[in-house]
């Protein structure tokens, strides 16, 4: 399952059913879990723990050390999940010891050409990065967000789940659950209704879903007096209460 012409440490730890395909590298320090295949011409290094059923395609870096100018060679590593897909040329690198010292990737997600995962970022499941999205240092992406091609996302930010981002998009401040976002810099412009859709949303949780998106950014209110009409709405709402804890909880302020 291994090309003869791939490099692969003896200190690496490979399942049985791993492929690696020629020209690759693989450092010490790599676990690889059962079923995934590793493509040709990848280089994954560092601490990096990948799980089960993983695709990675030709000319991806994974795993090596962080675009940082504060790093020093700290021990930091890389987790992935299970089932995920990085296409051609994605880099995705470890943390730094400036946070908790980790990336992590859950699972299920969808890298697409020459996407980017700088350190300490935290990506949750079934999010898909079209080509050439890039998130800085210390982002966190919650679960099924997607990010158009081009789109940028600064260091520190939060995106919340089902968020999503329209290409080119420049998002410099936290994105609440369920809003699509667009422009340089982005800015709000409707619930992401068709992904809820998709998701198994019914038609009463969206409607209260838009209910709180109007409250928040269609009834100029100051946003500690939205926040107050926000919390009575989602008293006996989940899908509200997500999306209001979310809003208390940024620290950069959020997209309005």
């Amino acid at each position: 399952m291994i090309d003869p012409h791939a490099i692969v440490s003896p200190r690496a730890q490979l399942a049985s059913d791993v492929t690696v395909g020629p020209f690759s590298v693989i450092g010490p320090g790599v676990s690889i879990g059962p079923g995934t295949v590793v493509g040709p011409h990848v280089v994954i290094d560092g601490s990096t723990l990948i799980g089960a059923d993983n695709r990675i395609f030709q000319f991806a870096s994974i795993g090596d050390a962080p675009q940082d100018k504060k790093y020093r060679g700290e021990p930091t590593r890389l987790e992935i999940g299970d089932r995920n897909v990085f296409r051609e040329s994605c880099t995705i690198n470890r943390g730094t010891a400036h946070d908790h010292g980790v990336t992590r990737i859950g699972d299920d997600n969808l890298f697409m050409a020459y996407s980017h995962v700088a350190h300490d970022c935290t990506v949750g499941n079934h999010a898909v990065f079209a080509n050439c999205a890039a998130l800085g240092g210390h982002v966190e992406i919650g679960d099924w967000v997607i990010l158009g091609g081009l789109t940028a996302v600064h260091q520190f930010t939060q995106i919340g789940a089902h968020a999503f981002l329209a290409g080119g998009a420049i998002v410099t401040r936290d994105v609440p659950p369920y809003v699509m976002v667009a422009g340089n810099p982005a800015v709000p412009h409707a619930v992401n209704t068709e992904g809820l859709k998709r998701r198994g949303f019914d038609a009463a949780q969206i409607r209260n879903i838009r209910e709180a998106y109007r409250t928040l950014y269609r009834c100029e209110l100051r946003l500690s007096e939205a926040l107050e009409r926000l919390d009575a709405l989602g008293a006996d709402r989940p899908e509200v209460r997500f999306f209001v804890d979310f809003i208390r909880r940024s620290e950069r302020s959020i997209v309005r």
